[in-house]
């Protein structure tokens, strides 16, 4: 155990060159085996977006459900799974974005989200923002209101956040190429 937890940046780990080349992936698996750690990042979410009073988080698969399901937990809010196409058993709503090489699409149940509710986005990293753009989309679509993201991780030289910034995201940590 990592005696200062209280520096969520000791339980991110830098592997190099994956997953290709000239990549530095920032890896949130320590965090994750550190309950103390995840105890203190889930906190600081909350504490980063209470004020944006949301009624829902909404979260991408895999990794955002990581930290949007405790965290709904301790904001005692609603969570909206997003996921890929086919992944979902009940009527969805559907939102096609574009990525670098070619499109993506996410899937949202079409009844989960009552109209004008107040959504807060979640996922572990803020890289490029295309995909958290798309689940902001899609909570647009489905009649909520987005009204913040909220992440783990931002790699600052992607420049997600001036993507984001119509949705004012917070990041707990940033992180610039090194």
């Amino acid at each position: 155990m990592i005696q200062h937890v209280d520096d969520l940046r000791n339980f991110i780990r830098t592997v190099p060159n994956f997953p290709k080349p000239g990549i530095l992936f920032r890896d949130i698996t320590p965090l994750l085996a550190e309950p103390a750690a995840l105890r203190l990042a889930v906190e600081r979410l909350a504490d980063a977006i209470r004020d944006r009073n949301p009624q829902f988080l909404a979260a991408a698969e895999a990794r955002g459900f990581l930290f949007a399901a405790p965290l709904a937990l301790q904001l005692n809010v609603g969570l909206i799974p997003i996921r890929k196409p086919g992944k979902l058993p009940s009527a969805t709503i559907t939102h096609s974005y574009s990525l670098e090489y070619g499109t993506d699409t996410l899937q949202m149940h079409r009844d989960d989200l009552p109209k004008g509710a107040r959504v807060v986005v979640v996922d572990d990293l803020l890289a490029t923002g295309g995909t958290v753009e798309a689940c902001c989309r899609l909570v647009e679509k489905a009649g909520g209101q987005v009204v913040g993201c909220a992440f783990v991780i931002e790699l600052t030289e992607l420049k997600g956040a001036q993507r984001l910034e119509m949705f004012h995201p917070v990041s707990l940590l940033q992180f610039e190429g090194e």
